[in-house]
């Protein structure tokens, strides 16, 4: 009976106990929610120091330690603690996934492709398309909104902004996008007055 009797009184000790230091409890919450906190920190700190996962081990860690000392403390408050965690750390890592990318860290791992457009300029035939901005040219066919235009001399396949261009018409080069010659319809330029212009 003695072995009964003692850990009776441990359990009405441990009780007394519980009932005269409230605060205690109390005290060992806030470090459960400061855990939490931190942990949460700590997730966010991976992205802008480079610790191999050592931050994100540690940031689980005590974002773990923090639940289960929530439940110690009383079983309801640990099932919302719980439940509050479960809902933060999707919005959180949503988030985090979001600009992680814009990070100088997320950069190295998130290799952005050249520019298209600027790739497209660099190749030797748009490079040469380039020099059409501004020159004057006459539709070999009607633009709806393609077709062919003259410069020159030179049959170049072109577009225009959306607007319908009729055969024989005259045309502007007003912008050169990914290779495609963009024309405007323009009245008939005095062609003597063009020999000298400038269209750099």
């Amino acid at each position: 009976m003695e072995p009964n009797l003692s850990l009776a009184s441990v359990l009405i000790g441990a009780s007394a106990a519980q009932d005269a230091a409230p605060g205690g409890f109390d005290a060992s919450l806030s470090l459960a929610y400061v855990l939490i906190g931190a942990g949460f920190l700590l997730m966010v700190a991976e992205l802008f120091i480079p610790s191999g996962g050592v931050l994100s081990v540690l940031s689980a860690c005590a974002i773990l330690a923090g639940i289960v000392m929530t439940f110690f403390h009383d079983t309801s408050t640990g099932l919302w603690t719980l439940l509050g965690v479960c809902v933060a750390l999707p919005i959180v890592g949503g988030l985090l996934l979001h600009y992680w990318p814009k990070t100088p860290i997320g950069r190295r791992f998130f290799l952005t492709g050249p520019d298209e457009h600027g790739t497209m300029a660099s190749l030797p035939e748009n490079l040469e398309m380039e020099g059409l901005r501004g020159q004057f040219g006459q539709a070999l066919s009607s633009l709806r909104p393609a077709g062919v235009v003259d410069f020159n001399g030179r049959r170049i396949d072109c577009m225009t902004e959306g607007t319908m261009v009729e055969r024989g018409q005259w045309v502007r080069c007003v912008d050169v996008k990914s290779g495609k010659v963009v024309v405007r319809p323009v009245e008939k330029p005095n062609l003597t007055d063009l020999e000298g212009a400038d269209f750099s």
